[in-house]
């Protein structure tokens, strides 16, 4: 999960923010539909700082680097072999478990290096990469972006799901307001 971002148009860090009065974080949020899934080994990947946000976190030491520093965080963070690694920033939390699963189903069935959510011809987060794909991924130019890497791969598999959730990107205090109405005071933890 990518989390070290700035948030700059947010005005403060996205993963602490709730879904709604009473909610859980983004981060929450996105953990309980990543286990209900059943994707049991996550990293989060977070700013220096925030590192005590979850058990699960990775500091970036640098995520002004860019999205794809974060990504390459993540990857080396884990310690075992992995099938997949599922790419999923911390502004998509309300993409729903069913669509996790049919991205790692179709996965599964498919041998695609790369799937992708699509909703209404649109694609979507998060996108889930073969571990074959690692060392590409891992290789690749931050400045360029993971989208690089989905582009160079036309076998990629684009899976249409009927789940706004995958393109709801919740950057702004408007996006936060539109979806869950007026965004609360700034927690303690990093904001």
């Amino acid at each position: 999960m990518l989390a070290a971002g700035s948030s700059s148009r947010m005005g403060r860090p996205k993963a602490t923010l709730t879904t709604g009065p009473g909610g859980r974080t983004f981060v929450g949020a996105i953990l309980e539909t990543l286990r209900a899934a059943g994707v049991d080994t996550v990293r989060v990947v977070v700013a220096p700082g925030l590192d005590d946000l979850t058990p699960d976190g990775v500091a970036n030491p640098d995520p002004s680097a860019g999205m794809l520093s974060s990504v390459q965080c993540g990857l080396r963070a884990f310690r075992q072999p992995v099938d997949a690694a599922i790419v999923w920033p911390v502004d998509h939390p309300l993409v729903k478990v069913t669509t996790l699963a049919a991205m790692i189903a179709a996965f599964t069935r498919s041998d695609a290096p790369i799937v992708v959510p699509t909703f209404e011809g649109r694609r979507g987060h998060p996108v889930l990469f073969s571990a074959r794909l690692v060392p590409e991924l891992l290789s690749a130019d931050p400045s360029k972006g993971a989208r690089e890497v989905v582009h160079a791969h036309g076998d990629r598999l684009e899976l249409p799901v009927e789940d706004r959730g995958i393109i709801e990107d919740i950057d702004t205090p408007e996006d936060y307001e539109r979806l869950f109405g007026s965004l609360p005071p700034p927690s303690k933890v990093g904001g």
